[in-house]
């Protein structure tokens, strides 16, 4: 019977297999690469140089801040029992308050945010905020192009112990980095658009540009979270630009890949390792926990307004927001957790890093609002996803983060090179474990090369 049952599903797979093929690439959307996200009055007189930029923590952003702080009027206690499961534990709230008002080193935290070259150039209208290191080898070694794009609720802080491994030759290899860290459109320290409209796919458009603009026709890519969406889009609109893509949470969201999922949800072993089995199946399982930590992109993508006027006026609101999802996708266990696992992979100054970068350029609202333009009938009608690229891809496999097997990521990636697979680890990989992010960056970077080579060999 279940042979038969196999059988049958497996023909009604094939026969929708067949008839969903990807479109010709003739046929993708053509997005304007001078679109302009800028206020009109300042079209044809913005500054497109590039100039040297500082993050500035003020004594008067200081003061307020600690104000505010202080006129924190605290939550209903938690329900007994619960540790995370409600969301972000209130009981946390005021030993976090104190450590940020009394203790956290502003000055000396600027200072280390600053440590790399930062600047700004003005990109479609919008100026655009990018951290950029230039590695210092010895001659013949080579130097390439990474750009790294964070996600939410992360920023260019995630990379700042990764900055320093990728930015130098390491052991075994011909080659080292030069660093391009962008923050994304409305996030950080880049402007946000002043129209409707800038969703991932036109993201991608604006950071290629940036890219351009700082002399890099060619150049390999690192994402994750909402930087793994835009590479995707960057790697499908521009395959003879993108020489590779590495990425933490890479997936392949097309109507193959689904049926495919589908399928193995009866055999998981049709799709999947059978050790990975557990990390889609069952489906009821996944979609329930993705129903419980999920219900936040709901909101970016509807009402990102309405929840960022408290995340913009609380510090409080903003940190317990950021730090929920950090604990939970650090590890899926933490939820059980009372202290919420924080400090067993970050410090306190580098969890706090990140919520500053938010709070000094009261930057919560409009980035949301990268959702709300990425998951709307627009967006969505542009139908990228279902486009097959065939820029080498790698991807990083943390255990604790959104998976795909190779059999499903090959629907999207046609020369999808590998993986690598790791036990333990979260989807803030750069910043919980920079020394493995930055190794396997290298080893994917090695094998595009390799690939391109090999490729080059082939066609002569």
């Amino acid at each position: 019977m279940l042979k038969l049952l196999l059988a049958l599903v497996g023909g009604v797979t094939f026969t929708l297999w067949f008839v969903s093929r990807p479109p010709n690439p003739s046929t993708l959307p053509k997005l304007d690469p001078e679109q302009w996200w800028g206020p009109e009055k300042l079209k044809g007189k913005a500054n497109n140089s590039i100039r040297p930029f500082k993050i500035e923590f003020t004594d008067k952003m200081i003061q307020d801040l600690k104000r505010r702080l202080d006129n924190f009027r605290p939550p209903p206690p938690p329900l007994e029992g619960v540790a995370q499961n409600y969301g972000f534990n209130s009981k946390l709230l005021e030993e976090w308050r104190k450590y940020w008002r009394d203790q956290y080193p502003f000055k000396a935290r600027e200072t280390f945010l600053n440590q790399f070259p930062q600047f700004k150039t003005n990109i479609q209208g919008l100026d655009v905020h990018f951290i950029h290191v230039k590695p210092k080898v010895p001659a013949g070694v080579k130097v390439l192009p990474l750009l790294v794009l964070h996600g939410w609720p992360g920023s260019v802080v995630e990379f700042y112990e990764s900055i320093p491994l990728l930015a130098r030759q390491a052991p075994g290899y011909d080659f080292a980095f030069e660093v391009i860290v962008p923050s994304l459109p409305g996030y950080g320290f880049t402007d946000a658009a002043v129209r409707p409209g800038l969703g991932c796919a036109q993201a991608a458009v604006l950071l290629r540009n940036l890219m351009h603009r700082l002399g890099h026709k060619q150049f390999y890519m690192q994402g994750g979270d909402m930087g793994s969406i835009i590479g995707t889009n960057m790697v499908t609109l521009f395959p003879d630009e993108v020489l590779g893509f590495h990425s933490n949470m890479l997936l392949a969201r097309n109507t193959r890949s689904i049926l495919l999922t589908l399928l193995g949800a009866l055999y998981p072993p049709l799709i999947m390792p059978a050790h990975q089995a557990h990390r889609m199946y069952p489906l009821g399982t996944f979609v329930a926990n993705m129903t419980l930590e999920m219900g936040y992109l709901h909101m970016h993508a509807t009402k990102p307004d309405t929840l960022g006027v408290g995340l913009s006026d609380s510090p409080l609101g903003l940190l317990a927001y950021i730090f929920e999802k950090f604990s939970t996708g650090t590890r899926f266990d933490f939820r059980a957790r009372e202290d919420a696992g924080l400090l067993q992979f970050y410090s306190k100054e580098h969890l706090l890093d990140n919520v500053m970068i938010y709070w000094v350029s009261n930057a919560k609202t409009t980035a949301m609002r990268l959702y709300a333009e990425t998951f709307n009938k627009a967006h969505i009608a542009l139908n990228i996803d279902s486009y097959q690229t065939t820029v080498p891809t790698w991807a990083l496999q943390a255990i604790n983060d959104f998976y795909h097997p190779p059999t499903l990521l090959r629907t999207k990636f046609v020369n999808f090179l590998g993986h690598t697979e790791l036990p333990d680890g979260g989807h803030f990989i750069a910043l919980e474990k920079p020394d493995v992010f930055s190794q396997d960056v290298f080893k994917a970077v090695k094998e595009f090369v390799e690939y391109r080579e090999g490729s080059k060999k082939t066609e002569l």
